[in-house]
């Protein structure tokens, strides 16, 4: 673990305290990703809806869907078998092969 900075404080009128944070990815710097540019419209491309599994997620990609068919996107639908992990490797490789662009949704 790398040290990513210090928090000073008090807690309930007890002298000062420090407080070390740490990451726990081991980074050494942060790591930096470019973003892909947006499409300039949605029409004819397949769209990708990542369910990630949390309570009425699917509610609201039910009206993604609705809304995307309505821009003239064709859309699949994926489910993650539980959001406490991330999509398994099989699941990313079919997104990324059929789809365009991806909206990952979560809801509670």
């Amino acid at each position: 673990m790398t040290i990513s900075g210090t928090i000073s404080g008090t807690i309930s009128g007890t002298s000062s305290i420090n407080r070390v944070v740490l990451d726990p990815t081991n980074e050494r710097r942060a790591s930096t990703v470019e973003r892909v540019g947006r499409p300039e419209s949605l029409r004819g491309l397949t769209v990708g809806l990542l369910d990630i599994s949390k309570a009425r997620g699917d509610v609201f990609i039910d009206r993604l869907e609705e809304r995307l068919s309505e821009m003239g996107a064709d859309v699949k639908r994926y489910k993650k078998p539980t959001f406490t992990k991330p999509a398994p490797v099989d699941l990313r490789h079919e997104i990324s092969i059929n789809c365009q662009v991806v909206i990952e949704a979560l809801a509670d």
